[in-house]
């Protein structure tokens, strides 16, 4: 069993190599046109930064950020499927991780199966194609089997099965939001505890896009804390990551020390996504310890009564927040946790062989 978990450890490190790069380029991109956006006032009608206000320079950018963010659960999955069958496994990988990003509109609302659905179906997609290059076949047809065959049925039989589990997977997603608005009327703490914990688990995906609307939704009330209290949470899981591989980076690979430099960046501009490179990696270790950062960033801003007048997160949002000193609090409390939090379950559970070399 040991055996076999780390075999597909390796292969989800596949898929996040080749990934790393996607998440970095998109996120780095939206964020400078983000940045721009909002130095300039160019806010929609909600108040969140548009960049697509801005000049053509700066909507091509922010463009090609969200087709690099729109690829990667397709690249994820692709490539972790790859790395477990090969070529043969890069077809149904990627169709799988397409339709898991892709939005299925439900009661008026876009959702996905997102990172996590793509990182699911990777694995799916390489067993299929695994399972597939077991079965016998006459000599004659040997040929094509990897590269007719095998790349057809195997995309039949995950896109089959994605597009079946997509709608009941947005289904509990719109439950999970009616919770969210049946709990506002109870502790705000433990609200706050919740959407601290969402907004971290799936960093962008669909857990993660629930709080976020809810906080959104509630902006248009009048209501200020909820979207306060995600805000925090939204920067921490990345911001949190970049830390950690500062203070130990005999810890990490260079490669994710490299990522973490990006993630500091993108939390800054409210970009969670900066944390899957790490998530989609070691996902048993990093997403506790990014969930209790976020809900510990949360919670200490719904306490300080930080109200956040904009959809969007991070230190970006600060000139329309409001306890802008306890946001910074919360922020810094949020980062601190996470980066201690990972770093101590690394030491305690890295063996001295397998450490990351310095």
């Amino acid at each position: 069993m040991k055996a076999l978990l780390q075999k597909h450890k390796q292969y989800l490190l596949t898929g996040v190599s080749f990934v790393i790069p996607f998440i970095a380029c998109g996120g780095i991109l939206i964020a400078l046109a983000l940045t721009y956006a909002f130095h300039f006032h160019l806010l929609n009608d909600k108040g969140a930064p548009d960049p697509m206000q801005g000049p053509w320079l700066v909507q091509n950018m922010f463009t090609i950020g969200v087709a690099a963010f729109t690829l990667f659960p397709a690249v994820l999955a692709g490539f972790i499927s790859y790395g477990m069958a090969g070529k043969p496994g890069l077809v149904p990988g990627f169709i799988g991780g397409f339709i898991a990003g892709t939005p299925q509109l439900v009661e008026g609302k876009n959702i996905s199966a997102g990172f996590l659905g793509a990182l699911v179906i990777g694995l799916v997609a390489g067993h299929v194609v695994n399972w597939l290059k077991k079965i016998p076949v006459a000599t004659i047809f040997r040929p094509i089997m990897p590269v007719i065959v095998i790349p057809i049925l195997s995309a039949l039989i995950v896109g089959f099965l994605m597009f079946a589990l997509n709608l009941p997977i947005a289904k509990v997603f719109l439950q999970l939001n009616h919770f969210l608005e049946n709990m506002q009327h109870g502790s705000q703490i433990v609200l706050a505890m919740i959407l601290g914990a969402m907004i971290a688990f799936d960093m962008g995906g669909p857990v993660n896009k629930t709080a976020f609307f809810f906080g959104v939704a509630m902006i248009q009330q009048q209501n200020y804390f909820i979207m306060g209290a995600c805000a925090a949470a939204i920067c921490t899981p990345p911001i949190g990551l970049g830390l950690a591989t500062l203070l130990n980076r005999k810890r990490w690979t260079e490669e994710q020390r490299e990522s973490g430099l990006a993630a500091l960046g993108m939390g800054m501009v409210g970009i969670t996504e900066g944390a899957i490179p790490f998530a989609a990696g070691d996902p048993l270790r990093v997403i506790p310890a990014i969930m209790f950062g976020s809900m510990v960033a949360s919670t200490i801003a719904m306490l300080g009564g930080v109200g956040d007048h904009a959809p969007h997160g991070g230190p970006i949002v600060l000139p329309v927040v409001d306890k802008p000193l306890m946001y910074i609090v919360a922020i810094i409390a949020g980062v601190l946790v996470t980066a201690i939090t990972i770093n101590l379950i690394k030491t305690l559970t890295d063996k001295p062989a397998v450490a990351a070399t310095k």
